[in-house]
């Protein structure tokens, strides 16, 4: 991938100066390190008249890969050829545009403390780039650079010169030529319009490409005849992300037309709907308390059971109270967007250490989870079938028994005050059941009795005189020196687990017991769970009929599968392979 930026000059300007511009020496050839490969600055030629800089990048493609399998979002087709074969390391995209802006940032931002009147004064320019992915053709790309002041060569590449019949290639050799743009103005207009015109990044487009395209593109992308297409493409795009990049552009557009700043117009927007308070997002509030609950019990290793994308791990890493949090979910999709979010590779060692991320299920115990001060399954079991509740209720507070247990949980009957959802369904798709007030404490009551912890009910949201908080919290502690009803020698009679939600039959014959989740002599009920005469509590065995499956307290029989778990240390992600891109039972 190959770009050249040459410049002329006269004996009282030389053309060597544009090294003192772009803060690299024209006698000496560097090299940078990118998270995709290496990028060389080289001078072919540095004199009085004529000064040419040559930016060479050296792409790794296994880097590539592991990155990003050679593209962004919606990428380009010619990246999806093959992992390693593609026309990354030589068509100029996102990857020469982020090299740009890495190796040249002082010269896009127009600073230069030796020649500071070379800076902002217009220079003779000329930019070569010989090959351009151009989605659109040469005329887009005249569409593209002229309304900037560049005089524009586009020349097709044939796609083999010893077959002419087959066409032209989507690529062009692209030559910029002008003698009224700044050297900063130059390579912002390389920054922005390189990717557009290949329609693709190399990495995930996020709500801070918004702030690039307006440093990038301020000054001149709200009056290009093109602004919405160069907008939609560098954004990958992602409409709500355009949507915002417009408004912002129209704000500059007003305020240059009123002759005032940004800030005047923005502030007057700003006056009218100050004093209409946005009311705080139920998400935050819970965050919020589950926060307060984790500071006031004193933990310092935290579980986020069914962390989904990582918002209350992230929230935890801004406390360094907790130096232990691992978060973990079902969900590998759901780890690689969180571990996306964290961006561990950006972090200190001391920062990345005190935070893993784990895939597994709450369907069975893990010995990973046993020591912690604390653990939090928020929104996490109304996602679980009633017949596996009593499964994660032993794997959290039988196995892995924490000092204090975090629950939270939509209340079923606060639905009726939310106008957009209709009677009688569920807040999310996903959920299996909501429970009402009733419901939740009598399952958290029996939880608590038999494990041994203490457990207190706390409303989070807005509480409503009818119908009470839109989420139901209950925090369990176990209380110092608390003997495990789990051990031999700890005797202590249990029950199956309840199921609010099982709708009453006629009683069964003396002795019976139902399985959880299912009415007695309801299609699905199977035998009670044997009842180990050590103490009492239900344990699990083989079942005949299914060689190597287990059948939990009261639930179906299922196939025990030791399940492989991912750490996800720092610049790394969670692998994509067929065994764990497969979907996993929800707990």
């Amino acid at each position: 991938m190959f770009l050249t930026l040459t410049t002329t000059g006269t004996p009282d300007r030389p053309a060597s100066d544009l090294g003192f511009l772009l803060h690299k020496h024209p006698d000496k050839a560097q090299e940078f390190s990118t998270s995709f490969g290496t990028a060389h600055v080289v001078y072919p030629e540095a004199g009085e008249q004529r000064c040419t800089a040559a930016l060479l990048l050296e792409v790794d493609t296994v880097a590539l890969v592991r990155r990003g399998r050679g593209k962004g979002r919606g990428g380009a087709p010619d990246a999806a050829l093959a992992q390693y074969v593609n026309d990354r390391p030589y068509a100029a995209s996102s990857l020469l545009a982020v090299a740009l802006g890495k190796v040249f940032s002082s010269a896009m931002r127009g600073v230069c403390a030796t020649r500071p009147e070379r800076a902002a004064a217009p220079l003779p320019l000329r930019v070569e780039v010989p090959a351009l992915p151009a989605r659109g053709g040469p005329g887009l790309v005249r569409r593209l650079f002229e309304p900037l002041g560049w005089a524009v060569t586009a020349e097709p590449v044939p796609l083999d010169t010893r077959f002419p019949d087959w066409g032209d290639s989507r690529y062009v050799r692209l030559v910029l030529e002008s003698d009224a743009l700044t050297l900063s103005e130059a390579l912002r207009h390389l920054y922005v319009l390189l990717p557009v015109l290949d329609g693709a990044k190399h990495y995930w487009v996020s709500a801070d490409e918004v702030d690039k395209l307006l440093r990038a593109g301020g000054a001149w992308l709200h009056r290009h005849p093109e602004m919405r297409l160069i907008t939609g493409r560098f954004l990958a795009r992602r409409w709500s992300l355009t949507r915002e990049a417009m408004e912002r552009l129209e704000l500059v557009r007003l305020a240059e037309a009123d002759d005032s700043g940004v800030e005047e117009i923005d502030n007057a927007v700003a006056e009218e709907t100050e004093e209409e308070a946005r009311p705080t997002p139920l998400a935050v509030l819970r965050r919020e308390a589950i926060l307060a609950v984790l500071r006031e019990a004193a933990a310092a290793r935290v579980l986020d059971l069914g962390c989904g994308e990582g918002q209350l791990v992230r929230e935890l890493l801004k406390e360094p109270r907790f130096t232990e949090i691992v978060g973990m979910d079902v969900s590998v999709r759901a780890l690689t967007i969180a571990s996306r979010r964290l961006r561990p590779e950006r972090m200190g060692e001391r920062q990345a250490a005190r935070v893993a991320l784990l895939q597994g299920s709450l369907a069975y115990t893990d010995k990973r989870l046993k020591g912690y001060d604390a653990a939090v399954l928020s929104e996490v079991v109304e996602h679980v079938d009633p017949p596996r509740l009593p499964a994660l209720e032993y794997a959290v507070f039988g196995a892995a028994r924490p000092r204090t247990v975090v629950v939270t949980t939509p209340n079923a009957e606060y639905n009726v005050r939310w106008e957009s959802l209709p009677a009688g369904h569920v807040r999310h798709r996903d959920h299996r059941f909501e429970w009402t007030r009733g419901e939740f404490r009598a399952w958290a009551a029996a939880v608590a009795e038999r494990h041994g912890y203490g457990v207190e009910f706390r409303p989070v949201g807005t509480e409503d005189p009818e119908v009470g908080p839109p989420t139901q919290m209950a925090v369990f502690t176990l209380a110092p020196g608390t003997p495990d009803p789990h051990r031999a020698g700890a005797h202590r009679a249990t029950s199956p687990v309840p199921d609010p939600l099982a709708v009453p039959e006629a009683p069964t014959a003396p002795g019976s017991v139902p399985a959880p989740g299912t009415a007695a002599g309801s299609p699905g009920s199977g035998p009670a769970p044997a009842a180990d005469p050590a103490d009492g509590t239900a344990r699990t065995h083989a079942t005949a009929e299914t060689p190597g499956a287990v059948r939990s307290a009261g639930a179906v029989p299922v196939t025990r599968v030791p399940r492989a778990t991912t750490r996800i240390p720092r610049s790394t992600r969670i692998p994509r392979t067929p065994e764990t891109e497969r979907e996993a039972p929800a707990a």
